[in-house]
């Protein structure tokens, strides 16, 4: 699937300034596409812009050449798989129930489980290495287990893009980079992935291209080597930075440098 933003202006009411001014960019078809910049620079608004959650002030975001607006609800979520940076449940599910929501936009009215979506389902548990906990209510678990299980539930959904608002937030480093190794799995398998993170380093070890917002515009857009670079980065974050070629990977590697240090 291929997303859009053309010149996307949106203003909450009583803000001074948009929270995102003029925004255009394209995430071509089976693309990781990282999102970055500092608090407040319209990383999460961009998300749910791009998903029609929130009606532009101008501009407009679009899925396959079409207005956002215009898909049918449900069949944007059978299309697109939509992991949020919080949300509170309204009451309780196991683990295995809720990983099963992925399922619903493709079961008809009153319909129950098939063959095919149990599998998925059992598939995106041992994904995201949640099987274990299948019978456990969601609340019990810990930030970073729940987070692996709201991975899991939108990868149940067996979709054509996931985007993903700080995905890795509460994981360990074992489960960060299992979930970051499986996305770039799937980008490579033709998936499209947007992802919303902080992570400069792993942003650039993993995504295809970046986005980096500054203040609800566009700072830098392009490959990691285009986007990470000193100069860019010390004007977006107001701190200076040392970028290196991380020997291991031949990717940016980011080092913040202590005030004043050049």
């Amino acid at each position: 699937m291929r997303f859009e933003a053309r010149d996307l202006v949106v203003r909450y009411p009583g803000a001074q300034r948009p929270a995102l001014d003029g925004i255009s960019m394209t995430v071509p078809d089976g693309c990781l596409y990282a999102v970055l910049g500092p608090n407040g620079s319209g990383k999460s608004t961009l998300m749910r812009s791009l998903m029609g959650a929130l009606e532009p002030t101008s501009g407009g975001s679009y899925i396959d050449d079409r207005e956002v607006g215009t898909w049918d609800r449900r069949e944007l979520a059978r299309a697109v798989g939509a992991v949020a940076q919080s949300e509170t449940l309204a009451f309780p599910l196991t683990v295995r129930e809720m990983v099963g929501m992925g399922r619903y936009p493709h079961l008809g009215p009153l319909a129950g489980e098939g063959d095919a979506d149990r599998e998925a389902i059992a598939t995106a548990l041992a994904e995201c290495d949640v099987t274990e906990f299948t019978a456990r209510d969601v609340t019990t678990l810990s930030g970073g287990e729940r987070q692996r299980v709201r991975i899991a539930r939108a990868l149940a959904q067996q979709p054509r893009a996931l985007v993903l608002d700080e995905p890795t937030n509460s994981l360990d480093i074992r489960h960060e980079m299992a979930i970051l190794e499986l996305l770039r799995r799937s980008a490579d398998a033709g998936l499209t992935v947007i992802v919303v993170t902080h992570g400069l380093d792993l942003a650039a070890r993993f995504a295809d291209r970046m986005l980096l917002l500054s203040q609800g515009t566009v700072a830098a857009e392009g490959t990691p080597a285009e986007v990470v670079t000193e100069q860019t980065l010390a004007g977006v974050y107001s701190w200076p930075v040392s970028v290196t070629t991380d020997p291991a990977t031949g990717t940016p590697r980011v080092t913040p440098l202590r005030d004043g240090q050049t």
